[in-house]
């Protein structure tokens, strides 16, 4: 399975250096300048339809970027890393990626994404949560990494399957969500698994 890996630290590194390179992206953390290129896509009701947020305000990226978004690293469970997606060649952000630290007993992580709509359908999320998953299970030491999905959100479980993550269940109307009823997919991938499938890249 071709998987595009990242260029990350020595994992007995505090923290990876940033910016993480893939093939065609670059992450690193967010922000304060990168607000309105967060406006643009986490405004759009479309794109917020079955995320855990409604569409936001300036104000509400603000303040995101002041607290919850911005730290570089994760210390212990509980906390998160989100970093923008650019685009390489133009320096263009074009989306966010997170990664959860859930356990520090369990080495439990959950991965999610949000691109804007005009810069989907190119395997830029795919390509951006691969080094997410590299970066959890080489850097951080995980043992479990999840993915909980709207199952009306077609595209983001589509992307969990190129990811080689496998559905471990389908929770039929097991939560209200923004007012009706959410069947949700989980899936996961072990770090084992994870690096049988590096070691299946070409050339690795």
């Amino acid at each position: 399975m071709m998987i595009d890996m990242v260029d990350l630290s020595p994992a007995a590194s505090p923290h990876p250096g940033y910016p993480l390179r893939t093939r065609r992206l670059s992450l690193r953390p967010l922000a304060g300048p990168d607000v309105n290129a967060l406006l643009d896509y986490r405004a759009d009701a479309g794109v917020c339809r079955y995320l855990p947020f409604e569409p936001m305000t300036r104000a509400d990226i603000e303040e995101h970027l002041a607290s919850r978004w911005a730290g570089s690293w994760l210390t212990d469970e509980g906390q998160e890393l989100r970093l923008g997606v650019e685009l390489t060649a133009t320096g263009e952000l074009i989306g966010d990626v997170v990664l959860f630290w859930r356990s520090r007993e369990h080495r439990g992580g959950e991965i999610g994404y949000v691109f804007h709509p005009g810069r989907q359908g190119h395997g830029y999320a795919t390509e951006a949560a691969r080094a997410v998953l590299s970066l959890g299970f080489e850097v951080l030491g995980l043992h479990r990494i999840v993915a909980r999905i709207d199952e009306r959100n077609e595209a983001s479980a589509a992307i969990a399957r190129r990811l080689g993550m496998r559905q471990e269940s389908r929770l039929v109307h097991n939560e209200l969500f923004k007012g009706e009823w959410r069947t949700r997919l989980d899936f996961a991938v072990l770090a084992d698994e994870w690096r049988r499938m590096r070691g299946s890249r070409p050339g690795c």
